[in-house]
């Protein structure tokens, strides 16, 4: 084989592998494109923005109480004694948002200081929908008529189960719970509800298999939770941890009512 012939086949082999690897790359900037484009389209942001909370938060990486499953409640106060006396909390101690967040247990409540006129509660002490809502009902009234705007927020992306309740005053206005099935649907849903494309199924109407079990963001209702809690009051993974310290405490309410 002559040298011409050799140089020949060795840039023919180079060429081939640089159209290769260049179209891998554009498959690859295609999926991307792609993936960016379906979580537009369902209203899940990149980022979290930060005009939920105003300048002074930023983005911080969700704590292990917010990864798979959480509940939390935003009241429209700016007294963190009204609210802990409502709750009749127990072995209050004052903490830093951080310590509250990473030391909650199923009896542990974190009461964060007030953020943009809410103070949030958080933690496994409070009611889970999926086990007993008749009791989240009466623990959302309950705080209501005491404190007024009460809202509640529960998720388990495991399962996808999910709730989101709004009162004012000691009145329900809207309610929806799913595990499983409709546990919960109450008033008219929300402009915030139909702009975030969540799916609200009436009671006893059956959910087809694709609307929980496909992986695609806007097929699920739990993967939105925290941007309705951002449109109705606070996402509490916007918040920003160097907030005033907060109270943690414990919570007895299902023993005492």
């Amino acid at each position: 084989m002559t040298p011409d012939v050799t140089n020949q086949l060795t840039a023919g082999l180079l060429l081939l592998t640089l159209g290769s690897v260049l179209a891998i790359l554009v498959v690859f900037v295609s999926l991307v494109v792609r993936c960016v484009r379906e979580n537009r389209e369902a209203g899940v942001p990149q980022s979290l923005t930060k005009a939920t909370m105003g300048s002074s938060t930023r983005q911080t990486h969700p704590s292990a109480g917010f990864d798979s499953l959480c509940r939390w409640a935003a009241i429209k106060s700016s007294s963190l004694a009204a609210v802990q006396s409502a709750l009749e909390l127990h072995n209050p101690t004052p903490c830093a948002w951080s310590d509250g967040i990473s030391k909650l247990s199923d009896q542990t409540l974190f009461i964060s200081p007030p953020i943009h006129g809410w103070i949030l509660l958080i933690g496994q002490g409070l009611p889970d929908p999926a086990e007993d809502v008749d009791e989240c009902f009466r623990f959302v009234l309950k705080l209501s008529r005491t404190l007024g705007q009460v809202q509640f927020f529960s998720v388990n992306r495991a399962v996808n189960h999910h709730a989101w309740v709004r009162a004012g005053d000691g009145r329900v206005q809207r309610a929806y719970a799913w595990a499983g099935e409709t546990l919960w649907n109450q008033g008219t849903i929300t402009r915030a509800e139909i702009d975030l494309k969540l799916r609200c199924f009436a009671y006893a109407e059956s959910a087809t298999a694709s609307a929980y079990s496909n992986k695609e963001p806007h097929h699920l209702n739990a993967y939105k939770v925290n941007l309705l809690a951002a449109r109705w009051s606070i996402d509490p993974n916007a918040v920003d941890e160097n907030v005033l310290p907060g109270i943690s405490g414990e919570l007895i309410y299902s023993r005492q009512h």
